[in-house]
């Protein structure tokens, strides 16, 4: 491999890297959107009221604007109903449909408006560092042709996440999209980790072998898995937290978890099988003499975030669900899986080197 191609995969890796924790920052800034109650602060989109530098006073709108973009929405969700219909999700097209949460149009809030505008700014600049990351891959496809589809396939995935997020704005912020949304985040993070690991192997040879790769891979895949399971869970908690606190006007804070029903006990003690199994596999990566690889590094680097996602869920649960904590609980979550996806990866390799000794 010539100079030149060292070059490019150090630049890919590098834009790959940046770009996957820019990813990481539009989720922090999404849960402060969630937090703040901001999701609606621009009611059309890719623009914010009409224009792409949203107002700083409601005067600077015509009067009937709540009506104006009511419509708007109206209009896309007609479209998107019929789309699902033709695919074949008639349940799913008739709730959307019938909700008559969607008719609701908020007041206008600078605030809240502004906030949402940066998601939205932020949400551009990842989407310039995704074509950015596609351009240097697109350069190593001599060296790796897989690197360049997967970067392409990105690229779309955005483009599709950034259709899904205007859908959510349309239907007023439909529950069951903001999870497909999250969903959609957590595995475009993923794919860039992919090929920002990939484009490492392409300079390094791993001569490091466990001496049962294999189970370790196992038990961590189903605390991956597990995680996700979570997240999942939390995102419908967080659904009936945010309708607990449209009941409550957004007042009493300290109210609203006595009012969670059984999603919230489920989340809450699933935290504990969650630490059990990463407790047994960081153990299990001990015994089999990994303390000096980056898998126990990593490994450690897991169980923290692990214990700061319950220290974080929990002081929720105990302090009225402080609004400054739910962005950084949602963000911790992402690292937890990020991280996990990560060690997967280096387990993978290593179980292909045991095998292949063996097999020799």
């Amino acid at each position: 491999m010539n100079q030149k191609s060292h070059k490019n995969i150090r630049s890919f890796r590098r834009i790959s890297l940046v770009t996957a924790i820019a990813v990481y920052f539009l989720i922090l800034v999404g849960g402060i959107v969630r937090s703040s109650g901001s999701g609606m602060g621009c009611p059309d989109w890719p623009k914010c009221f009409g224009s792409w530098v949203p107002p700083t006073a409601v005067s600077q709108l015509p009067d009937n604007y709540q009506e104006i973009y009511l419509n708007k929405r109206l209009e896309k969700n007609d479209r998107f109903v019929k789309m699902l219909h033709s695919l074949g999700f008639h349940k799913k097209a008739e709730e959307i449909k019938q909700n008559k949460a969607i008719l609701v149009e908020g007041e206008f809030n600078a605030i809240k408006t502004w906030i949402e505008y940066i998601n939205r700014l932020t949400g551009a600049v990842i989407g310039l560092l995704v074509i950015a990351t596609f351009v240097y891959a697109y350069k190593l496809r001599k060296e790796d042709r897989t690197l360049a589809f997967l970067s392409f396939a990105n690229l779309l995935l955005v483009i599709f996440q950034g259709w899904i997020g205007s859908i959510v704005v349309s239907t007023n912020l439909l529950h069951w999209m903001i999870t497909v949304h999250m969903l959609l985040a957590l595995l475009i993070v993923c794919l860039l980790l992919y090929v920002h690991y990939r484009a490492y192997k392409l300079n390094h040879t791993f001569h490091q072998k466990t001496e049962k790769p294999g189970s370790l891979y196992r038990l961590l895949l189903i605390g991956f898995v597990l995680m996700i399971v979570q997240v999942v869970w939390g995102t419908q908690v967080r659904e009936e937290i945010d309708m607990i606190a449209l009941q409550f006007g957004n007042l009493f804070r300290s109210e609203w978890i006595s009012h969670l029903g059984v999603d919230f006990m489920i989340h809450r003690s699933f935290s504990l099988v969650l630490l059990i199994v990463h407790l047994w596999f960081v153990y299990k990566a001990y015994v089999f003499s990994l303390r000096r690889s980056s898998i126990f590094k990593w490994s450690q680097v897991l169980l923290l975030l692990i214990f700061i996602e319950i220290i974080t869920g929990a002081s929720m649960a105990y302090f009225g669900i402080p609004a400054f904590l739910q962005p950084l609980h949602l963000l911790v979550g992402s690292l937890i899986i990020g991280v996990q996806f990560v060690i997967l990866l280096q387990l993978s390799d290593q179980k292909r080197i045991v095998l292949n000794t063996t097999n020799s």
